[in-house]
């Protein structure tokens, strides 16, 4: 029988007796398409647990239960911060902040601020969740805890920082451009991406020659300096643009259909 003819119940007693993490998140998702009280009460209770499965289980549950807006959205983001007052488990923690990152849009001082606290946690998945729960937030102390995590020793919450600082958000600084340049020779090549793209969003001049160094060694990967070349609209790329489409008919290192794709936007602005 299909999943989604199962009970909710049924979802949860599987939950409850997971075997592997495909199923796991097969069946979260199947429970977040029902957004009703019945599945809300039930998850509301597990995430209050003491037991650190059953608390995860309920946490994630609600973290996307219906969308625009999520079921009882207001109710769920109190329950994470009451959890996060007393939480030792790093599992745990990370499961609250990385929810806390699909609900995060109406975050209060206080509540970011509680969210700070974990910035210079030993657990690096907590550090990475934190990067995510705290992007997209226009607040001065957000940004300052993503600057500092994008110095990171851990490469994917670099990345997420830097994503964060960089693309998520608007706001243009010294402080965020200096942390921007910072990540320009990152050793993570996401990362150094992401730093790249930032400072083409804020027409950083300095950024053009490394945008043209990167589009000269573009491969399969390089999708992201294609788009930072689209946020940098400089009409200087064209004819780069136009020599990498002859050459890449040759190699074959990345595809055709972005770099034509990226010329005629150019072409267009």
């Amino acid at each position: 029988m299909s999943r989604k003819k199962w009970t909710s119940e049924k979802i949860f007693t599987r939950l409850l007796n997971n075997k592997t993490q495909q199923t796991f998140w097969d069946n979260i998702s199947e429970l977040r398409k029902r957004p009703n009280k019945e599945v809300y009460n039930k998850a509301f209770k597990l995430a209050k647990s003491e037991s650190e499965k059953e608390k995860i289980i309920g946490i994630y549950v609600l973290a996307q239960l219906g969308f625009d807006p999520r079921y009882q959205q207001d109710k769920t983001v109190d329950l994470y911060f009451k959890l996060l007052e007393n939480e030792k488990s790093p599992k745990v923690i990370s499961a609250i902040l990385s929810s806390i990152s699909h609900n995060n849009e109406n975050l209060n001082k206080k509540q970011i601020s509680k969210l700070i606290e974990f910035k210079t946690h030993k657990f690096v998945n907590v550090r990475f969740e934190l990067a995510l729960a705290l992007s997209c937030l226009e607040n001065e102390d957000a940004i300052k805890t993503l600057i500092d995590l994008s110095n990171d020793k851990d490469s994917d919450t670099r990345n997420w920082a830097t994503f964060g600082i960089g693309t998520q958000l608007d706001n243009d600084s010294k402080e965020i451009r200096t942390a921007l340049w910072d990540r320009v020779t990152d050793k993570d090549k996401i990362t150094r991406f992401e730093a790249i793209s930032g400072l083409a969003k804020r027409k950083d001049k300095k950024v053009k020659d490394i945008l043209k160094t990167e589009l000269e060694r573009i491969d399969e990967n390089g999708s992201l300096i294609l788009e930072s070349i689209e946020l940098f609209n400089d009409k200087d790329f064209i004819p780069l643009l136009e020599k990498k489409i002859i050459e890449n008919k040759e190699s074959k290192r990345v595809n055709e259909d972005w770099l034509s794709e990226t010329l005629n936007k150019l072409n267009k602005k």
